[in-house]
């Protein structure tokens, strides 16, 4: 247990980078950290390059993963199994692709214009921003195993409920025609990728990724520093706070305008955490930005109709909602 904690403490939350970003700021700046500049410039300087060191890893990792999963393979996978298990699979399948929801969208438009049942693809599309293992890894840096933990499983039943219940309603018609009608080449032969080719796969995944992501992770961490140091409690604990009833619905609307992934979210949840809101409202906040991005209801709202639209948004958001109010009245289990 003692090496694990070790591996935990250096690896992933990187104390060793703590100190020296400790050191810099008191040594170069001139500044102690106890005090707010000194405490916000030390939470930038070090969240900032513990985020871009730990993407790196896990993007690089996952995505060599993620090469012996190409679209041909994924809907072989897929095409046979309908009902609860396909929504299972579905959204397990989420948790080895991209990374932010725009992303996931146009695989969800190759999903469905090659047949692959509703139900399935949605909980794909529920689950591909939201919960894999970059998560994971990242919110045990941050929070520890068991809220990691914790927000995986409930994020993947959320995925398999909202892919089920969209499955039930029967709403095939509410997708547009030119997705359905169109024909996919995803039912082409497999090509086998060589080691060389995966790794320069897993190379442009990382260059991709931090093009798209990299201004939503600075931004995210200066408001995570902002929040952190100069933010008072007592605005906290009014707005989203214990106290407050109507934290959890504050917390989702606040989240769906915000588009970023997990790692630009990271930040302003630590913050969140440190100044002691509840877990169930940020899970909330959290959950909100990466599976309900106002970029992302947009785009998919040039594939599917109104309708379709609509009934994927209250599902999220009824669920996220209802996860972080069970959350917090459990509260006392993660203090």
């Amino acid at each position: 247990m003692e090496i694990f904690s070790w591996l935990n403490d250096q690896l992933l939350k990187m104390e060793w980078l703590s100190d020296l970003v400790k050191l810099l700021v008191q040594r170069v700046f001139q500044l102690p950290i106890e005090e707010r500049l000194g405490g916000s410039i030390h939470f930038f300087i070090y969240d900032t390059i513990k985020i871009f060191i730990l993407m790196t890893v896990l993007i690089f990792f996952i995505s060599y993963i993620q090469s012996y999963f190409p679209p041909e393979r994924t809907k072989k996978l897929l095409g046979g199994i309908k009902g609860i298990k396909g929504n299972i699979l579905g959204a397990l399948l989420g948790t080895i692709t991209p990374f932010c929801s725009c992303s996931s969208i146009p695989i969800f438009i190759g999903f469905t214009s090659a047949g692959l049942p509703l139900g399935v693809t949605f909980s794909f599309l529920i689950s591909s921003p939201m919960v894999d293992l970059a998560s994971f890894l990242l919110l045990t840096s941050f929070f520890g195993v068991k809220i990691a933990a914790i927000y995986v499983i409930v994020g993947l039943i959320l995925a398999v409920i909202g892919g089920t219940l969209i499955d039930k309603l029967n709403l095939g018609n509410q997708v547009e025609s030119f997705v359905t009608s169109g024909h996919s080449n995803i039912d082409g032969q497999i090509e086998e990728l060589t080691y060389k080719d995966r790794i320069n796969y897993s190379v442009e995944q990382v260059k991709s990724i931090y093009k798209k992501v990299w201004y939503a992770i600075l931004i995210g961490v200066g408001i995570g520093a902002l929040i952190h140091n100069w933010i008072p409690q007592s605005v906290i604990e009014t707005v989203i706070g214990e106290n407050n009833p109507f934290a959890v619905l504050i917390a989702t609307l606040v989240g769906i305008p915000i588009y970023a992934d997990i790692f630009g979210t990271l930040p302003i949840a630590e913050a969140l955490f440190g100044k002691g809101v509840e877990i169930g409202t940020i899970l909330s906040f959290m959950m909100a930005v990466t599976a309900l991005s106002l970029p992302s209801l947009i785009m998919l709202s040039k594939v599917v109709k109104p309708k379709l639209l609509a009934t994927f948004i209250a599902i999220c958001a009824l669920g996220i909602i209802i996860i972080g109010y069970t959350f917090n009245s459990l509260d006392f289990l993660f203090s």
